[in-house]
């Protein structure tokens, strides 16, 4: 379980495909700090530690979610948001993130608005998911508020430690990103028989 506030942004160093599996080495200043079997969101994939290195650890992601994220897309020094999993002892400051991809969507639009940026993303209204207007939605493992909510898409707005501290500097018009969609609207919608 996370709660989609990005702890660091790591990088793809080395990547070793082995039959459908990939493997990704990310270099980041909390590498040193975990361990073999622990859970991590990368982009906001929860994936297991497998190996570690000075200053490095290595992941796994299976053949279907290299197909249902944006992980596939991942090359050397592509940049990548890293959570651990949350302390039952601590502050929840984001909001529920399982780590499970619900699907991929596609950067719309980028405006700079006075010192934050404005985001427009669409996605495939065709799996059933859905978002409400000032509700939680993870992109990219970032819990985030969003607005203007339709049937295919939604705006956010970032503010510049979010835009400076997590891969969302880099995104750019036509980018894929993942979506998990909030837990607690997921629930209500199959409690309707929306689904």
């Amino acid at each position: 379980m996370f709660t989609g506030i990005i702890e660091t942004v790591g990088k793809v160093v080395q990547l070793e495909q082995e039959g459908s599996n990939r493997h990704f080495c990310i270099e980041s200043t909390i590498s040193h700090e975990l361990k073999v079997d622990q859970s991590v969101s990368h982009n906001g994939v929860c994936l297991t530690v497998t190996r570690l290195e000075p200053k490095k650890h290595w992941v796994t992601a299976i053949n279907e979610t290299l197909e249902k994220s944006n992980l596939g897309e991942l090359k050397v020094n592509s940049k990548v948001n890293l959570e651990r999993c949350m302390l039952n002892n601590g502050r929840f400051d984001g909001h529920i993130v399982q780590g499970h991809v619900d699907q991929t969507g596609i950067c719309k639009s980028i405006k700079e608005e006075g010192g934050s940026w404005l985001f427009d993303f669409d996605y495939d209204p065709t799996l059933g998911n859905v978002t409400v207007e000032k509700g939680s939605v993870a992109i990219n493992g970032i819990s985030l508020t969003c607005f203007n909510s339709r049937d295919n898409g939604f705006s956010v707005a970032i503010i510049p430690y979010t835009f400076a501290h997590t891969n969302f500097g880099q995104l750019k018009v036509r980018d894929t990103v993942n979506l998990e969609f909030d837990i607690i609207g997921k629930y209500v919608k199959r409690l309707l028989g929306k689904d």
